[in-house]
Parts: structure tokens; sequence; C-alpha cells
């Protein structure tokens, strides 16, 4: 079979090779050299044919790093300069609102230090929890949020017959009778109350609260007060006359008001205060804001000196 001239032979076919089809130009893919051996077809070095195909300059490799001997390192260039990350301002906290502070074991409630000799108490800045003691009608109500609106320093009232109403399905009212229900929902309030109590004042808060607290149960009165709130708890007696508090009770309406009979029973049993150290207030004659007055007065002397109950 005639060739052309200047073209390439195809390589023999050998048995356990593929077709001669599949056959690459050795100028792309150049055999292995072994000295001494010759393939027929196959360039060798320094061989030249006239017409044949020349393929691309062979790319020399790069040159290899030089090997380190030892000393200081040449200079390193510096890397590329990246720009800068974006810098997001931080996320602001949110302030606590809700003037939660937990509350310290037991009564937070500690006696007040009595002032300086030469400062007058003035009890309208200071801290305090107060006790408004007083049968139905006495205006205990009355003059605790009127004495709790116009203080300096922030002030709560709390007032048990408003804590016991929150029973609306099952109350036990006490007008029907003073049952074992009506002593676990009254003891509930209480204690209740007395929560309420610490945890304004350990937030800075005073606070006043209003209870018919009997002088011949002290473990159940001023007792559980003294338990729930601690002992700083400052107790102030308001007691009018019987025919002022009879005629305040009458214009009362609702779960409130009273009968006369009970109003009086409640009244007699009140009297047991006298004596007993407590200060007492008949404000009889005195109006709210008269009767908040006094009850500043009241209690700077107990600042001064604390009573002891």
């Amino acid at each position: 079979m005639q060739h052309a001239v200047g073209s390439e032979l195809p390589p023999p076919h050998q048995p356990g090779q593929g077709p001669a089809a599949g056959w690459v130009p050795a100028v792309q893919q150049p055999a292995a050299h072994h000295p001494g051996a010759h393939h027929p077809g196959v360039d060798h070095p320094g061989a030249h044919h006239p017409g044949a195909h020349q393929g691309p300059a062979p790319v020399p490799p790069p040159p290899p790093a030089p090997a380190f001997t030892g000393g200081s390192p040449g200079p390193v260039p510096p890397a590329p300069a990246q720009p800068p990350a974006p810098q997001h301002p931080p996320v602001a906290q949110a302030p606590d609102t809700t003037g939660h502070v937990p509350l310290p074991p037991g009564g937070p409630v500690a006696m007040p230090s009595a002032p300086p000799a030469t400062a007058a108490p003035d009890p309208s800045g200071a801290t305090l929890a107060v006790l408004l003691i007083g049968p139905a009608g006495a205006g205990k109500t009355s003059v605790a949020k009127y004495w709790a609106d116009h203080r300096r320093a922030s002030t709560a009232h709390i007032s048990l017959d408003d804590v016991r109403e929150w029973v609306r399905s099952g109350y036990a009212n006490p007008q029907s009778g003073w049952n074992d229900n009506s002593e676990a929902q009254y003891r509930l309030a209480r204690r209740t109350c007395g929560f309420a109590a610490r945890n304004f004042l350990a937030n800075g808060i005073s606070c006043i609260l209003d209870d018919a607290v009997f002088p011949d149960r002290p473990v159940v009165g001023l007792g559980g007060w003294k338990r729930h709130v601690g002992p700083g708890l400052l107790p102030v007696v308001l007691l009018p006359g019987l025919d002022i508090v009879l005629e305040r009770n009458a214009e009362r309406t609702g779960n409130r008001r009273l009968t006369d009979e009970e109003v009086a029973r409640i009244h007699g049993r009140m009297a047991g205060w006298y004596g007993s150290g407590l200060p007492i207030i008949d404000n009889s004659q005195l109006d709210v804001p008269q009767t908040a007055r006094v009850l500043d007065e009241v209690l700077a002397r107990a600042i001064a000196s604390p009573p002891s109950w």
C-alpha cells in the first residue's frame, strides 16, 4: 500500500492492542525513548523529516525555589490589602423595665433607724411599711390612699379587703358568718398582701396596708403581718368613736357594708388596743387630709423611737 510522501505511517497492529483507528500521531503523544532501541515509525531526537508536522515548542518548567540554608529569611512582600469588613453597630440590649428585684430571704423591712438628733424626722421621703388598723368605717382605706398619693417617696396602697375580693366564684363573705372557709381566705389574702408588700419594698417603694386586726388575736393579727412583711412594719390604729363608725358604715354598699350590730361588736374589740403601746389616732373630728398629716407625725415619732410590739 502506498502512502503520500511526508505523511506518517500508522503503527503496525499487534495482538492485544486496539485497532489502528485510535492511533494518535507520535508528535502529540511521544513515546518513551530507550537507548539502543529502535522503533519503526517513531521519531528520534535530532531526526528531521521534511514536511513533517512540527508541534508547539515544549514549555520549560519553572525554576525550582532556592533551598533555605539558614539565617534570616529575606523580606516577605506584604499581602495585598483587603477591604475592611463592614462593621455592624452592636445591638443595644433592651433595658430591664420590669423593675424586678429578687426578694431577699425573710422580711426585707428592717426596723427604721433613728435619724440624727439634730435632724427632724421626715417620713414623707423614707421607705416605710405601714399597717393601718381599725374597725369597719374608721376610714382606713380613704386615709391610706390619700397618704400614699401625697408622699414624696414612691408608695403603694395594699388593701386586704381588695385582695380578698379577688376571689369571685366561691368567695366566702364574712357577712354570711365567719367560718373556716372565710378564715382560710383571710389568711390567704394576708399572705398575698405580705408578699406584695415585700416585693414593693425590695424595689424601693413604700407601702401602706390596711386591715381590721384584732388585739385579742395577736398571733393571727400582728404576728402574721410581722412574719409576712418584716420587723420594720409600723402599725398605727385608727379608732374614731362608735357613732362616727356607724355613720360611715351606713354610707357603704355591697360586701363592705356590715350590720350595725357587727360594727358595734368589732368596735368594742378594737378598744383593746388602748394600753397596747401602739399609736392610736382618734379621727372622729378629722377629715382625710388632717388624718394623713397626723399619721405623718405619728410615723416621725415611730422612726425616732420604734415601738415595741
